[in-house]
């Protein structure tokens, strides 16, 4: 039976508003499947979606004969694009009317034998998404204007389609970015707890308490007011991204002088820029202190007598180079006061390079040698960022 127009429209429109309620893939083709067998009267019809990895069609969803109950498929089978008839329309593009299977070579049969077929592809952004496919008992069923609604329905079923996996992908793409946030935040926060360690903290003030009881108050005064300092300089620059290298360098003085009060004067440094062409470079904020944390830790751990660490900076026109070039000598009968545990709470300086070029697309490129002795014991290295 001919449809009217009006007909004609009230199935588009019935179409276009029960898809439209759908929110997943799964959702969209069960109810379309199932719409083609009530509302358009058809008594078989298999959704197809292709996987473009496989290069095959996957049945989907089915109304009819191949679906006995709820949302299963009786004995599913894949078809490769350009086999078969749902195979070819796959791979063309374009829309089949079969009035006579048997006349055919490319039908398969599938659950059973039918007279009759018709193939829709699915289309959205000129990329074919899957295939539309009815049979019929009978020969000559399906009719131009069947192919006119199924055309506007898998249209419309494209559009939908793309629209669910557009989210799906904005979706995947905020859940990582705020992943990746969260761990940028949660190694922000391990920085500052480093930063703010006890053992460091609190060997620091022993220190200063040290000098006041030991008359030196002058001494006192002056670590009292680099500690400070150097608080205040954390509590200041905590929430910030960058900074401008020569505070950065302020800072990295101050910490150093405290860890070598820390540690008995256990090693010398020194702290050197080189500026050819911009003097007021910045730089992403606490990356250097973390690594100079790490390789102080490292020496002290390592070694049993006096180190030296030498950290230079070159400032070029879009990038800053960093080298930090540390050694040191060995003894056997020297104690120290180095803690492990500390060792352990302080944050990883590779890991916040991976995330700031990972999050902030930053270009750090980090380069370490070890020197080493002919027994493989490591006196020494360079670490260049």
């Amino acid at each position: 039976m001919k449809l009217t127009a009006d007909q004609f429209e009230e199935i588009i429109i019935y179409f276009t508003t029960s898809i439209h309620k759908k929110n997943t893939e799964e959702g969209v083709l069960w109810d379309l499947a199932k719409n083609c067998i009530a509302k358009l009267g058809f008594v078989d019809c298999v959704i197809y979606l292709v996987d473009h990895q496989t290069r095959e069609l996957i049945q989907m969803a089915a109304y009819g004969p191949k679906n006995p109950k709820d949302y299963e498929i009786y004995k599913p089978v894949n078809i490769s694009i350009g086999q078969g008839i749902t195979g070819t329309v796959a791979q063309t593009g374009e829309a089949e009317i079969i009035p006579e299977t048997n006349k055919d070579p490319r039908y398969i049969t599938d659950d059973e034998i039918r007279f009759s077929e018709i193939c829709v592809p699915i289309v959205a952004n000129e990329e074919i998404l899957g295939v539309i496919d009815c049979e019929h008992p009978e020969k000559n069923y399906y009719t131009q204007q069947h192919l006119r609604i199924l055309k506007a329905i898998a249209s419309i079923c494209g559009i939908k389609l793309n629209q669910i996996r557009t989210e799906n992908i904005i979706k995947t793409e905020q859940e990582k970015l705020l992943k990746v946030q969260s761990e940028m935040v949660d190694l922000k926060l391990k920085a500052f707890q480093s930063q703010m360690n006890p053992h460091f903290v609190f060997n620091t003030l022993n220190a200063i308490q040290y000098f006041i009881t030991s008359d030196e108050k002058v001494k006192a005064l002056n670590y009292l007011s680099v500690f400070s300092k150097l608080i205040r300089y954390y509590l200041k620059n905590f929430e910030k991204e960058s900074i401008f290298l020569s505070d950065e360098i302020d800072m990295l003085n101050w910490y150093l002088k405290l860890q070598k009060l820390r540690y008995d004067n256990r090693f010398e440094y020194t702290i050197s820029m080189k500026s050819t062409l911009n003097t007021e470079a910045t730089i992403p904020v606490f990356v250097i202190q973390t690594l100079l944390e790490n390789i102080i830790e490292f020496i002290i751990f390592s070694n049993k007598g006096s180190s030296k660490v030498k950290i230079m900076f070159e400032i070029y026109d879009k990038h800053v180079e960093v080298t930090v070039i540390f050694n040191f000598e060995t003894s056997d009968n020297l104690k120290t006061n180095y803690l492990p545990e500390y060792r352990s709470q302080i944050s990883k300086w590779q890991d916040q390079i991976r995330m700031l070029n990972k999050v902030k697309n930053y270009k750090i490129v980090k380069k370490v040698i070890f020197k080493t002795l002919r027994t493989k014991e490591i006196i020494g290295g360079k670490v260049k960022l």
